[in-house]
């Protein structure tokens, strides 16, 4: 009668290993290799075609893009806020940040 439990386990320890090709249940792996580089000759062409496609911006340019950006996402946010909003204090306050973040988006189209 065995007492530990572990006695009834098989060792490994002998078996050669397998190739990818002479596992089981693996399909054509070359063909998959051939396929992947092409996908990643694709991608890296696509990226310089889209590098020549943008034109330059200048410093000036970038800074008004990520004001307008994060202006926007505030007043995404604020409006979110508001319509989650039970309390008249708090939707005041925040049609007052939003009536706010529309000067400021108005202000940033006119410069």
């Amino acid at each position: 009668m065995d007492r530990h439990p572990r006695s009834k386990i098989k060792s490994n320890r002998g078996a050669k290993r397998l190739t990818l090709q002479q596992q089981p249940g693996v399909y054509n792996v070359d063909m998959a290799r051939g396929f992947d580089s092409k996908f990643v000759e694709a991608q890296q062409e696509e990226a310089t075609r889209d590098k020549k496609l943008k034109p330059a911006t200048t410093p000036e340019q970038r800074v008004i893009h990520a004001r307008r950006a994060a202006l926007e996402l505030s007043r995404a946010r604020a409006t979110a806020d508001l319509a989650r909003a039970t309390a008249p204090a708090h939707r005041q306050m925040l049609e007052a940040a939003l009536s706010a973040l529309d000067q400021q988006l108005a202000q940033l189209e006119r410069s």
